[in-house]
């Protein structure tokens, strides 16, 4: 069995390659020497505060460097990473820090006044009665490191494979849930995304025969797994993680820093994010020099082929990578390229780490047309943090082997590829009929007018729901309901899965940072907008 800590990996490559940039942010830029160095320094200053193995330290940042040195140094005393979602107000971010356990708050002056509402909500009710300690990036945070030695006691402790990471994820209902996931566990399952039935390679050996991993730039927040997955795999790699210090999407600061850095691979989260990206390129062809990018990676989000084309018509060298995976589990990926004949909506295949079954957990045959969920298996979470009703209904045993089943609904087409239909928690009922939203969205993105759109269900007194689409148009358009679904109607959906009402929002959908629409805030919009009286 492997043992992998990722702050006794990047201690290694720190020994081993020092003088390697670790992470660019802005004028910033801290080679892996300095990287250890100011994570060990925090490592001290945590250990002083009581901090201890297996105590939680919450980060609420945005993408800047010290998100990653808390997420170092609090490895390094073997204590848990707990990521906030730097969105959240008092009451949310109270919620967290309480089922957590949280013992410490890295937080930086934006979110400084709901961090320190929520920790007088919280108040000392935590293990051992302590209140939650606030460290503030800026000025008392470099008093902390200068003072912090990074070689102190609590050095006597070896990170080990078995430390915790906790990666919050809201899913699309009820509150977030703390995915516990072991370092060994997420530092193999990221190696083998890219290199199924492969172990990961001494990096002490790597680094030695010049190996590194290639500069990556995460344009999605660190304070979601997508984000977090690519700073964390290029950093054990020994490659550099290029950093933008701001909340949202700025598409042309992200071009510039491509060009600036040679970006080799730029993480997204899908069309949320490349539409914006591909607007800025086909407004102006030839600004930017992207000629290092070798790379567009994506998870989370419906990517749609017209986008990739786009993009791909722009950048013909680089490869396009629709990850499939979740915070509960991640998977495999599917890759498009500027000489593929067709770029279709992203396909995996059936393997032996992937399944679709039905919900008394058989396979699902190919060509039937029955609808499953996918469960993967290999090197998965443990379970979520206080909810083993939901660590059972989520991570389930078949034939022997554990799987996590995080409700993603797909069909098996005859030649074995998964057609992946949504998440089953935002599922809509119709008549008697399943309609998988991202299906339709999918649909309606193709139409030249659309920008972003979401479909939901909301109450109807005759089929129990009914499908609406909210649409966000391109700048200029006008949105024509009986043309937007005979458009549909030519993409091949069926009569009941076509929108009934179109629901317009010039000013877009407000997905959050990491590129996921809210369903629940946006149907209740619809339910008021339309006049219909909510249920849930």
């Amino acid at each position: 069995m492997s043992d992998w800590n990722f702050a006794r990996v990047w201690d290694t490559v720190a020994e081993a390659a020092g003088s390697r940039e670790a992470v660019v942010c802005g004028p910033r830029r801290v080679d892996f020497a300095e990287f250890a160095t100011r994570a060990g320094r925090l490592a001290d200053h945590l250990h002083t505060l009581g901090v201890q193995p297996g105590d939680r330290v919450a980060i609420d940042l945005v993408n800047r460097p010290e998100y990653l040195e808390t997420f170092y140094g609090a490895l390094l005393v073997g204590a848990v990473p707990v990521n906030v979602n730097y969105r959240y107000g008092p009451a949310e971010i109270a919620y967290l820090l309480a089922d957590a356990g949280a013992v410490v708050v890295v937080t930086e002056p934006a979110f400084a006044d709901a961090v320190a509402e929520a920790v007088d909500r919280v108040g000392t009710g935590r293990p051992g009665g302590r209140r939650p300690a606030v460290l503030e990036v800026g000025a008392a945070y470099e008093a902390a490191l200068a003072g912090g030695d990074p070689d102190g006691r609590w050095r006597a402790r070896t990170p080990s494979g078995d430390d915790l990471v906790f990666l919050y994820t809201g899913g699309t209902t009820g509150m977030p849930k703390g995915v516990m996931w072991r370092n060994d566990d997420l530092y193999v399952a990221l190696w083998q995304m890219g290199r199924p039935g492969t172990e990961p390679p001494d990096p002490r050996a790597a680094m030695r025969a010049g190996k590194r991993a290639p500069t990556a730039l995460p344009a999605c927040p660190l304070m979601h797994g997508t984000g977090l997955f690519i700073a964390l795999s290029t950093l054990a790699g020994g490659g550099t993680v290029v950093l933008i210090d701001r909340p949202g999407l700025d598409p042309r600061l992200v071009w510039r820093e491509v060009e600036r850095n040679r970006v080799e691979v730029l993480t997204i989260v899908g069309d949320a994010f490349a539409r914006p990206l591909l607007e800025v390129l086909d407004a102006d062809p030839g600004a930017y020099d992207l000629g290092s990018l070798r790379a567009v990676t994506s998870s989370g989000v419906t990517w749609s082929p017209g986008t990739k084309r786009g993009l791909l018509a722009h950048l013909p060298e680089v490869v396009l990578l629709d990850s499939l995976g979740a915070s509960e589990g991640l998977m495999t990926r599917a890759a498009a390229r500027a000489g593929d004949p067709d770029i279709p909506p992203a396909r995996f295949a059936v393997n032996d780490r992937i399944r679709v079954i039905t919900e008394d957990g058989r396979d699902v045959a190919p060509g039937t047309g029955e609808v499953g969920l996918v469960a993967v298996g290999g090197r998965l979470p443990l379970g979520y943090h206080n909810d083993p009703d939901k660590t059972a209904r989520t991570f389930r045993t078949l034939e022997g082997r554990r799987y996590s089943v995080p409700g993603d609904h797909a069909t098996v087409e005859a030649d074995g590829t998964i057609r992946l239909l949504g998440r089953g928690s935002a599922t809509i009922n119709t008549g008697g009929e399943k309609v998988y939203p991202e299906e339709v969205e999918l649909a309606l993105r193709r139409h030249p007018g659309v920008a972003d759109c979401v479909v939901v269900g909301v109450p109807d007194p005759r089929f129990g729901e009914t499908v609406v689409a909210v649409v966000a148009p391109v700048a200029g358009a006008v949105i024509d309901e009986v043309a937007l679904r005979e458009h549909a109607r030519r993409e091949g959906l069926a009569g009941y899965k076509l929108p009934r009402r179109v629901v317009t929002l010039p000013e877009g959908l407000g997905r959050a940072p990491n590129g996921k629409a809210d369903y629940a805030r946006l149907r209740q919009l619809v339910t008021a907008r339309l006049g219909v009286e909510s249920t849930s």
